[in-house]
């Protein structure tokens, strides 16, 4: 089974490192990079999506309104953000978020983490 991700990501650099990082696990295949909301929102609708990884700051729109958009149910949410806030933490929180994740402390454990869900949908 692939697991399919979707990266919400408005720095095109670090998309394209993101890409490459998932790009080389087995059975795991970015569907597509969006840097706004709205693109967000319509790709997930219009596209089976596994995984978000997720900014909270986008070129438009942030990543709570992605998720307030989207609703539940939903696919899983990784966000992954600059912003540590424990004000943002506590509104992931309650929207549901699975992971929130530091990208300077964190890059590394990106892919592991894919790996890890990966796993466990496919059991």
């Amino acid at each position: 089974m692939t697991l399919r991700v979707l990266l919400v990501e408005d720095s095109r650099v670090l998309a394209d490192r993101m890409r490459e990082a998932l790009d080389a696990l087995d059975d795991v295949v970015v569907v597509g990079a969006v840097t706004d909301e709205t693109a967000a929102v319509e790709a997930v609708r219009g596209t089976h999506v596994d995984v978000i990884i997720l900014d909270l700051q986008l070129k438009e729109g942030t990543g709570f309104g992605v998720m307030q958009r989207l609703g539940v149910p939903r696919p899983k949410v990784i966000v992954f953000t600059n912003y540590m806030l424990p004000e943002y933490q506590r509104l992931a929180s309650a929207l549901g978020v699975e992971h929130f994740l530091n990208k300077s402390l964190d890059y590394e454990r990106l892919p592991q983490l894919i790996q890890e869900i990966h796993a466990s949908q496919s059991h």
